[in-house]
């Protein structure tokens, strides 16, 4: 495209469009413009706007809140305008790449070298039911005054698929997709999506491709799993000796009972915090799939059971009015999400120790009721996902306790004490210090 100001003056948009790629070559020519274009002029502004038209159903946690402006500083981080909110900012250092994102697709221009700076602005037209926002950019073009300049550029005009943007290398355009931040990204990046993706090479149904990873992951943490539900059965192996304490100190005495109750926990080798910690190290991979399904391009448009689309959430029943928080429809597998998740609770509220906070019950289980209003509008995949691995925890929890005998376990807790003395710990001869100055008696080892 040539605009021509004089013979042998004009400015040119030179595109090149390579056999199969998202990507266009585009190079921005001016030939003679150096006695038309003021000689002071050290930039030339180029402005990009573009209404993006909503694609997907709307929902509040769907493509609204991916949708924003991306940019990244030259040979710098990548950042974003916030989503879901109108906002705008001024990029006064050089930048590399803007991207116009939208939940499963982004328009990037990306210079070979760097743009000067940029203005960059993202209007969110929430009320919309054609347009999810407006995009704007005023990007500053360096300009030397020479006769004849070339500024070469890239427009990346395709999906918000990871490894597709992957193979881009060094623009790191791969960070627009939301996989979590920190540890959370590098599960997804070197677990989850390879194992999606081996799953899709040989598996066309994306509900049984779902299935299949959950089982994976569910295997991967099961030692974590059994080693937090043996802590726990320790723990209430010791409930006879727990009631002793409290009978003894009462509610009055908490810094005698505490130290007692920890010198129970030395005396038998048991450590308080042994059914927390194994549930804390499955956290990382629990709340990154909370990231990897609702970024998925994959799901989109892919049906199972009565889902007809797993990007987005599934409903059985659309509601004539609006519920605060919980939207207009019943989405059902995020209701067998719920009641798989209650169930799951009760469950591991039974082989909990017998010592809970108080209110702590009440809060356990008004934390799957909460889930239910907050992923009615989620992705049905996501839903899915955890009812089939709350089904699993349900299986693996029957399957433990069938084959661990806690009275054995019991057993097994006082056994070496009896046979060998054990060697008191610094801990312990502080504890029992502490003890002896309070007049507090330990249980005898």
């Amino acid at each position: 495209m040539k605009l021509q100001v004089a013979d042998g003056k004009y400015l040119e948009y030179q595109y090149t469009l390579n056999y199969n790629s998202y990507m266009i070559d585009f190079d921005l020519n001016t030939v003679g413009m150096n006695d038309v274009i003021a000689n002071n002029a050290t930039t030339l502004n180029f402005n990009w706007a573009f209404d993006a038209p909503r694609l997907e159903k709307k929902s509040k946690y769907g493509e609204d809140r991916y949708a924003t402006v991306f940019y990244k500083y030259y040979e710098d981080e990548v950042d974003n305008l916030s989503p879901a909110k109108s906002s705008e900012e001024s990029l006064k250092t050089k930048v590399r790449w803007v991207s116009f994102k939208q939940l499963f697709f982004n328009s990037t221009i990306i210079a070979d070298e760097a743009f000067t700076e940029a203005d960059i602005q993202y209007d969110y037209t929430e009320e919309s039911n054609e347009t999810v926002g407006k995009y704007f950019a005023d990007i500053a073009i360096p300009y030397t005054n020479a006769t004849n300049q070339t500024f070469g550029m890239q427009l990346y005009f395709g999906p918000n698929h990871y490894n597709t943007l992957r193979q881009y290398g060094d623009v790191q355009m791969d960070k627009i997709i939301s996989l979590g931040y920190s540890i959370l990204r590098y599960v997804n990046r070197w677990i989850v999506i390879p194992v999606f993706n081996f799953l899709r090479n040989y598996i066309g149904n994306f509900g049984i491709i779902i299935l299949l990873l959950t089982v994976f992951i569910k295997m991967i943490l099961f030692p974590f799993t059994y080693k937090s539900y043996i802590s726990q059965a320790k723990m209430r192996a010791l409930k006879p000796e727990m009631d002793e304490i409290n009978e003894k100190y009462g509610s009055d005495k908490q810094m005698e009972k505490q130290q007692a109750t920890m010198a129970l926990y030395k005396k038998v080798g048991v450590n308080p915090m042994g059914g927390c910690l194994p549930m804390l190290l499955q956290m990382p991979i629990l709340f990154s799939m909370f990231f990897f399904f609702p970024s998925s391009i994959e799901l989109r448009q892919q049906s199972f059971l009565w889902a007809t689309d797993l990007s987005s959430f599934d409903s059985i029943l659309n509601l004539p009015f609006n519920i605060p928080l919980y939207g207009n429809h019943v989405s059902l597998f995020c209701l067998l999400m719920t009641v798989t998740t209650i169930f799951s609770t009760k469950l591991n509220q039974q082989a909990a120790s017998t010592q809970t906070m108080p209110g702590m019950q009440t809060m356990m289980y008004m934390m799957p009721v909460m889930f239910l209003f907050i992923l009615n509008n989620y992705p049905s995949g996501l839903s899915y996902y955890y009812f089939l691995a709350n089904l699993i925890t349900i299986g693996q929890t029957v399957l433990i306790r069938r084959f661990v005998d806690e009275d054995k376990l019991r057993a097994q807790l006082y056994a070496p004490k009896k046979k060998q003395g054990a060697k008191k710990s610094n801990f312990q001869k502080r504890l029992e210090q502490m003890a002896k100055e309070r007049g507090v008696d330990l249980p005898k080892r």
